[in-house]
């Protein structure tokens, strides 16, 4: 009798499986995932032995797509597209950029409002971020009120330039529009009252016991891991590293406010943890209406639009400007020729850079802990793929 051999089983990345482990796929149509992410995960029973992400189910050319576009005014939209839940984010980053290649200087009421956008949609962001990891952790109230909160950013927004998720507000030079009469009282009465949703939603669930429990000590990020990948954003900051571009490398004025960087210290477990990444995003939501506050306290007046060009046509360079995302380090690397539209334009994605820790950090945790791993590095797909 002759006996047929057994073929090796192989994971994509070449690997050849043990007989006690198994390939599971999470995604790109799973709600864990936060997006159309694909997660190849190889596992020993229950304990998580490799995992290996599967990018560009939303991939778009973004970068090609804003190279081919006839001015750089006309990027933005397309950029409002990339972090779509941080549209705000996405036009500042690229304006930094482009101001700083353009040598331009704009009006002190166009920094204020910028800080102001940039801070609401931060809280935006983050109101995503722990209101869905709530669900993930199988608690749904927190998510009820902070999405009911956010509904009120969004109105500020629409109010301001009429749109409510992209936006195309924030220009080369300036906005497209002034803020609205009633726009600072408006603000003054969302900061009052989203300060009793934090302080409720935080004893509701940060210091849940069952929450504690599901993220304590759980998908462990040490502070030279979190350097050596270049993670950013409460990324770094929840492995205790104090750094924050707003206060380290100052943009659009951050320095004339008073701030704290928030950074995780172990509270609940190790400092690193899924609950450190989580709790600074509560707690940097505090910052942020800190800055808002003092910003809208001393507004100046002036024209928005005094600084924003006719016609675009940097002389031939490159420059790189870079922000402090809901997610970390936000920056547009722009290369100019003689023309008005641009050579080349790169992302540095912060979504993506954070994405790329995963498998470190999910080593030897469990199936059910690779679920919170995700939720605690929030990610956005249109961003990491691009």
């Amino acid at each position: 009798m002759i006996e047929t051999p057994i073929q090796a089983i192989k994971t994509s990345t070449g690997r050849i499986l043990r007989t006690e482990e198994m390939v599971v796929n999470m995604g790109p149509q799973h709600p864990s995932t936060h997006g159309v992410l694909r997660l190849e995960v190889v596992l020993d029973g229950e304990i998580v032995v490799d995992v290996i992400p599967h990018l560009g189910y939303l991939h778009r050319c973004f970068e090609k797509h804003c190279e081919h576009m006839t001015s750089y005014q006309q990027v933005i939209p397309y950029v409002d597209r990339m972090d779509y839940v941080a549209a705000m984010t996405n036009e500042h980053a690229f304006v930094v950029a482009a101001e700083k290649l353009l040598k331009i200087e704009v009006p002190e009421r166009v920094h204020y409002i910028r800080i102001i956008m940039a801070e609401l949609q931060r809280i935006a962001s983050h109101l995503i971020a722990i209101g869905t990891f709530g669900i993930d952790m199988g608690a749904f109230t927190p998510f009820l009120y902070y999405f009911r909160d956010r509904e009120k950013i969004l109105e500020l927004f629409e109010m301001t330039c009429g749109a409510r998720l992209l936006y195309n507000y924030i220009w080369i030079g300036g906005l497209s529009h002034d803020i609205p009469p009633q726009f600072v009282e408006k603000t003054k009465e969302f900061c009052t009252d989203f300060k009793k949703t934090l302080k409720e939603v935080n004893d509701l669930l940060n210091y849940n016991e069952i929450f504690i429990k599901r993220t304590a000590n759980v998908g462990i990020l040490p502070k030279d891991l979190a350097i050596n990948y270049a993670c950013s954003g409460p990324m770094l900051r929840g492995s205790g590293v104090d750094f924050d571009l707003r206060r380290d490398d100052p943009y659009t004025l951050y320095n004339k406010f008073e701030w704290d960087v928030i950074v995780g210290k172990g509270e609940m477990g190790t400092v690193g943890d899924v609950w450190d990444r989580n709790i600074v995003r509560q707690r940097e939501m505090w910052e942020s209406l800190r800055i808002i506050e003092q910003a809208i306290a001393t507004l100046p007046e002036g024209d928005v639009q005094k600084a924003v060009p006719k016609r675009i046509r940097p002389v031939p360079g490159d420059a790189y400007g870079r922000v402090e995302g809901p997610r970390g380090e936000l920056g547009f690397y722009i290369v100019a020729e003689d023309s008005v539209t641009p050579y080349r334009i790169k992302a540095r994605a912060p979504a993506f850079v954070n994405l790329s820790v995963i498998n470190a950090i999910s080593k030897g945790a469990m199936l059910a802990d690779l679920v919170a791993i995700i939720g605690s590095i929030d990610i956005v797909l249109g961003e990491v793929d691009r």
